[in-house]
């Protein structure tokens, strides 16, 4: 059976009581029955996680479905295992203290052994291997050279030779050492040291006596054999408590252990929470009460989002997530929704020259699309541009039964459909124009706050340099004299407005010479910047595009302004993207327009979603997704989360 973490994993027992006529959720490879489907959903979804290995093999990163198979393929090629050479690899195997790589490299080199008269092998000669027969072998053991004859193509004798022994190749293994390391895995029950299981013990005649270096090691208790682990001294002291300078343990009273120090980083499991976390609750299972299949959500939210997000392009108002997904489920008759949605996508690729237009064209259809006819273009776009599976839905749809078309592939054409459009030249402009106009939105956030950082510096040292004159005037002024009072006010009032006696002749020349007030210089330069950038149209383009929402939000307070450029730059999108993933793996969405957080699994394969308030706290609390950037979006559906945050 494939391993868990590489430790064996138990099966669910067959229920007792099971009655013939109920009803019960079995899994396929197992066999396993459950009564409750979210047990049998959740135990579907462990064997589908590749954290199971092969026993056989030890291949890892497997589904556990992957790894019976791995491991019957390895049992198919252990019964292939030559039977004159079981004995011989189960003795090297016994008590054995070697890697498995080292194990069965060294089985490999013994059964290859070394040569002797007669033998027909392969020797190098001039760089290439050539075959030959050893005709006299070395008598003495530390001689390593052979006296061969090399032979031809019709085994007739061409010539003789002396070659070491590493010049030479012998015929190889009837085995691989993958299947020799799969049959030594098989042969044993435990490793380090390798000890066979007892049937095979007993067939081959094999001792089951330790070797005398592994005695004080190991031990066999109840027919097996187990290690003597000498316990650490830090093992004693944390489990029985202090050891005192004879070696002996003692607790002082009723004392407890010291906590030991945590040396950080360390994984996110292994943080103990806080008495400020101990009211965290265990995080809800999402809710999944789709009413499309589980594989089609990730498609039903994408089509959904695209034409909800784009409706403005596509001239189509929004809608729900709930009134689209009960649209595809309707098979009565097809809803306006889906009519309109249609048609809305298809009148965006009859504008574009693409092969859909120009099929369009060659059939001689008229322009318009009614809800009439619009099963007609529908079903020139599945021909023309669809894979060939979608193709034979296309007698359906002809005859106005498109509501009997199966769920998954209603959605496989809206997904073809978008597809199309994302890649047509009017929908690639408009996501340049969003493009460009973000940035242009983003750099006047930008300059708003450095702004607003610089201004308040300012005011900062404004009234720094005010404490400190008051402080002067304070200490230099004599108290006989009353008369100097108005006078210091007067120096410390000018002061105060940034102005000194001495430079009121340099302001008012200034003025004379026609000095531009800072906020006429601030446009002044901007016009300057534009005349510069005459080689540079983007850049022109982003300028002008500056200048306009700098008069837009001229006369707005700074509130005012900050609301008015997030509400800006979320009118224009350009992609939905994930709040994040937790320790799992899990992909977190939210949408604009649907006030709920889904959940994606890592093989997109499962999908859920939190909508109640206490659902979404504990979640965000659990889980470090939402940043505070993400956490602007909750505001209307959620507004606590942004206390959270």
């Amino acid at each position: 059976m494939p391993l868990y973490r590489r430790k064996p994993f138990p099966l669910v027992e067959k229920p007792k009581d099971l009655k013939p006529q109920e009803l019960v959720f079995q899994v396929r490879f197992t066999k396993e029955i459950f009564r409750d489907y979210s047990e049998y959903l959740k135990r579907i979804n462990l064997y589908r996680k590749r954290v199971w290995t092969c026993k056989a093999t030890g291949k890892v990163n497997l589904t556990y479905e992957e790894a019976l198979v791995s491991e019957k393929e390895a049992a198919e090629r252990i019964q292939n295992f030559p039977k004159e050479l079981v004995a011989p690899v189960l003795r090297e195997v016994q008590f054995s203290m070697l890697t498995l790589k080292d194990l069965a490299n060294s089985i490999a080199a013994k059964l290859q052994g070394p040569f002797s008269e007669g033998a027909v092998l392969y020797g190098k000669k001039d760089g290439r291997l050539h075959r030959c027969r050893i005709v006299k072998v070395p008598e003495e053991v530390d001689k390593t050279h052979y006296e061969v004859t090399w032979l031809g193509s019709d085994n007739k004798v061409t010539g003789k030779a002396l070659l070491k022994g590493e010049d030479l190749t012998g015929k190889k293994l009837p085995f691989t050492r993958a299947v020799l390391k799969s049959f030594i895995k098989d042969s044993t029950y435990r490793s380090f040291p390798w000890v066979l299981h007892d049937s095979l013990v007993k067939k081959h005649g094999i001792s089951t006596a330790p070797p005398e270096e592994l005695k004080s090691k190991i031990s066999i208790q109840d027919g097996l054999v187990v290690s003597h682990r000498k316990r650490k001294r830090s093992d004693i002291e944390k489990n029985t408590g202090e050891v005192n300078e004879n070696g002996f343990v003692h607790r002082k009273g009723n004392e407890k252990p010291e906590a030991q120090a945590v040396k950080y980083p360390i994984d996110d499991l292994l943080v103990q929470p806080s008495e400020e976390d101990q009211d965290l609750t265990e995080r809800p299972s999402p809710c999944r009460d789709f009413y499309v299949p589980m594989d089609c959500v990730g498609n039903l939210l994408m089509v959904w989002d695209f034409c909800t997000s784009f409706g403005r392009l596509l001239s189509l108002s929004p809608f729900s997530l709930g009134d689209f997904e009960n649209a595809i489920c309707h098979k009565d008759s097809t809803p306006s929704l889906i009519v309109e949605s249609y048609s809305a996508l298809l009148r965006l690729l009859m504008k574009d020259n693409g092969d859909f237009s120009m099929a369009i064209e060659n059939k001689k259809r008229r322009p318009k699309i009614t809800a009439v006819t619009w099963t007609e273009y529908l079903c020139d776009f599945v021909e023309t541009s669809c894979a060939l599976k979608l193709s034979t839905h296309v007698s359906t749809i002809k005859r106005g039964h498109y509501g009997l078309l199966d769920i998954n592939v209603k959605l496989e054409i809206f997904r073809e459909l978008v597809d199309q459009v994302l890649a047509t030249d009017i929908f690639r402009e408009k996501l340049d124009e969003h493009i460009e106009e973000r940035h242009a939105l983003a750099s006047t956030r930008r300059d708003e706050a450095l702004e607003e950082g610089k201004k308040r510096r300012e005011e900062k040292g404004h009234r720094k340099v005010g404490t400190d004159i008051k402080e002067v005037a304070v200490e230099h002024r004599p108290k006989s004299v009353a008369s100097n009072h108005n006078g210091l006010n007067g120096v410390i009032s000018e002061k105060w407005n940034g102005i000194s006696p001495q430079n009121h002749s340099t302001v008012d020349s200034e003025s004379e010479r026609g000095v531009v007030p800072e906020k006429n210089a601030e446009k002044l330069n901007d016009a300057n910047v534009l005349i510069e950038d005459t080689s540079n149209p983007s850049r022109r383009a982003l300028k002008l595009m500056k200048i306009d929402i700098k008069e837009a939000i001229e006369t707005k307070n700074t509130a005012q302004r900050k609301e008015y450029l997030e509400r800006e730059m979320e009118k224009r999108i350009v992609r939905t993207n994930p709040l994040g993933k937790d320790r799992n793996c899990n992909r977190y969405w939210f949408f604009r327009r649907e006030g709920k957080v889904f959940v994606e699994s890592t093989d997109s394969m499962q999908w859920g979603y939190y909508e109640t308030k206490e659902e979404v706290i504990i979640c965000s609390r659990s889980v470090s997704i939402f940043s505070s950037f993400d956490l602007y979006y909750f505001d209307i559906n959620f507004p606590f989360l942004l206390n959270i945050a």
